[in-house]
């Protein structure tokens, strides 16, 4: 078992908060074009082809059985689900307003790390996410006045990817992260094979096989690099800090998405959505640096 190491699990989720936003990007040039269904493939299969080579080269014990394969295979199905939302979102969603919309997600991850998992969670903290979550709904207010329901999409991705990673905290301590994520391509693209074969034989163009722009190329396995990294320092994160502690570094999404968005795609937040924001990523620091004071004072002080 790994000891917890508060700090440098924080760092890891800090990359993935760089890398995240960074491929969500990627997968918006290519939205228009490409269906989502070709988008996710590629995205696991990529996972799968560049991890499986360097298990084998490394000798890591990838083989799993039992508990471990099952929550595996459920890990898997909610990372299919939550990425198929996300790149769904942002067909319609600027990316910064996607990602904040997806804030309630370290809300949802507070209260099942506190009444799943037993992990001690304050009330200060709640108390810092519940206004966190006020700021994501200001944020869904203007966006699902211009798209509709569309911009409900962010709030499936929260749910799925809280439930993601507490399946993820579960295993991350008795798996090796580099296999865990071989694995999960491997069974990723071996569940989408099927539906995209389905969506080709029904012309549904969203979940068919296609062809790709030659130009596209790079993008595609720009997407399946990312998101391999990205969710690599995310599992690596969560063998070294508890979920409740991880939770709230990953409000530093929203300010990185800003700041690509603006850059790839001139969007900047306004409005209501830019308040929204703001009061989400005010509370989200609030909580960091309320956690770096309970692991100065620990064991004397109750976390609060």
């Amino acid at each position: 078992m790994t000891q917890d190491r508060p700090v440098f699990g924080i760092s890891l989720m800090l990359g993935f908060c760089i890398l995240a936003p960074l491929g969500d990007a990627m997968a918006k040039l290519l939205g228009e074009t490409t269906p989502i269904g070709m988008l996710v493939f590629v995205r696991f299969a990529v996972q799968a082809l560049v991890l499986i080579p360097l298990v084998a080269l490394t000798g890591r014990n990838w083989r799993m059985r039992g508990r471990i394969l099952r929550l595996t295979f459920i890990r898997t199905v909610l990372h299919i689900i939550g990425i198929s939302a996300m790149f769904s979102a942002l067909l319609f969603l600027p990316l910064a307003d996607a990602i904040a919309i997806a804030f309630v997600m370290p809300f949802i991850m507070l209260i099942l790390g506190k009444y799943v998992l037993g992990e001690e969670v304050g009330l200060r903290r709640l108390i810092a996410c519940v206004v966190g979550f006020s700021g994501t709904l200001l944020v869904i207010q203007p966006s699902f006045a211009e798209v509709g329901i569309a911009a409900l999409l962010p709030l499936v991705v929260a749910l799925v990817f809280a439930l993601f990673m507490l399946v993820t905290r579960q295993i991350a301590k008795e798996t090796d992260p580099i296999a865990l994520q071989a694995v999960s391509g491997v069974i990723a693209t071996v569940l989408m094979l099927p539906v995209l074969l389905v969506g080709s034989f029904s012309d549904t163009w969203a979940i068919s096989l296609s062809a790709p722009h030659p130009d596209s190329y790079f993008l595609l396995c720009a997407i399946g690099l990312l998101g391999t990294l990205a969710h690599l320092l995310m599992t690596w994160s969560l063998r070294y800090a508890p979920s409740a502690t991880l939770a709230p570094m990953q409000y530093l999404e929203i300010p990185v998405a800003t700041l690509f968005g603006w850059l790839i795609f001139h969007d900047l937040p306004d409005g209501l959505a830019a308040i929204g924001i703001g009061i989400t990523v005010t509370a989200g620091l609030y909580v960091i640096l309320r956690e770096r004071a309970i692991a100065r004072s620990a064991p004397t002080e109750t976390p609060a």
